[in-house]
């Protein structure tokens, strides 16, 4: 299953067969209650020696994706305190909330075609869909 014929149904976690779905840490995602995202954006890059380019994601005008890492590295301006989080990208975002849940995880809300998602330790964490191949570098689980 892609990003792209996601269904609500995969969200809430409707039961499918698959044989495996692959996931990985895709990245870090710097929350900042703030109303000045691009400040946020020019700390957070020249901390960490990145450039920051606007993402290309849903919700552009939340967001600014700081180029240079292996790793995905936003920063995004939210409503609640400021955090970071990391995301968890899979080829099956349904499977790998319910194999997440199987380890204790619990569902806090589904939005757009990920899930948020909070660790039997209270952090905060989402399960997003690949954007790009990851098989050959990601783990592979079996339900």
């Amino acid at each position: 299953m892609t990003a792209n014929n996601m269904t609500s149904a995969d969200l809430t976690g409707a039961r499918r067969t698959p044989d495996m779905h692959h996931s990985r840490l895709s990245g870090f995602i710097i929350d900042c209650n703030t109303e000045d995202l691009e400040a946020a954006a020019a700390f957070w890059g020249a901390a960490l020696g990145l450039r920051v380019e606007a993402s290309a994601e849903a919700g552009q005008a939340l967001y600014r994706r700081l180029e240079g890492s292996p790793l995905d590295i936003e920063v995004q301006q939210v409503r609640h305190e400021s955090r970071v989080h990391l995301d968890i990208e899979s080829t099956d975002v349904a499977a790998e909330v319910r194999r997440l849940e199987k380890l204790g995880a619990r569902r806090v809300s589904a939005v757009h075609d990920w899930v948020v998602m909070q660790a039997p330790t209270g952090q905060r964490f989402c399960v997003v869909p690949a954007r790009r191949a990851i098989a050959g570098t990601a783990n592979a689980w079996h339900e």
